[in-house]
């Protein structure tokens, strides 16, 4: 139950954020048909876009972890027994993965604090809040921890699923 809640919500997440995709490449058009068509650059643009870009890049972390398309190096485990590649990981979680997930959870969300107490905007022309994209790397840190706790637990229960290729 725990592991469908944890992988459903990043799914969710994953495919909700993967339309900002869509939506940053429609900007991108815009603006470059306002530049070279219309001769009337727009000033907003690549600050819009360049933030979508981070929130689409650090919110689906939590969603390539759940898909394995994270990189691995399987040099080591590739010839054990599965039993035994289970430890390894299993271990690789417990001394890398949620060491980095907890700094990464908690110095973003200070970050994200900081950065809404000041008020910080972009230097652009266009003076953009910086906030929320740093509020969705404290999210993002969050969904990857969720869903570190999520992969670590099927290891020691030995769950094994099916994912979609969606990813």
């Amino acid at each position: 139950m725990f592991f469908r809640l944890i992988d459903g919500l990043n799914e969710l997440i994953g495919r909700v954020i993967s339309v900002v995709a869509i939506v940053f490449a429609a900007i991108i058009i815009y603006d470059v048909f306002m530049r070279y068509a219309m001769n009337e650059p727009t000033r907003w643009a690549f600050d819009v876009t360049k933030m979508m870009y981070g929130f689409y890049f650090v919110l689906l972390g939590g969603y390539a972890l759940r898909h394995q398309a994270h990189v691995r190096v399987d040099l080591v485990t590739e010839a054990l027994s599965p039993a035994k590649r289970r430890i390894v990981e299993a271990l690789g979680y417990l001394i890398f993965f949620f060491p980095f997930a907890w700094v990464f959870m908690t110095r973003s969300y200070e970050f994200a604090m900081r950065s809404y107490m000041q008020g910080e905007t972009t230097y652009g022309s266009v003076q953009l809040p910086v906030y929320p994209l740093k509020m969705a790397m404290a999210v993002a840190a969050a969904l990857l921890m969720l869903q570190g706790i999520s992969e670590f637990l099927k290891l020691i229960f030995d769950y094994r699923e099916d994912v979609p290729n969606g990813a």
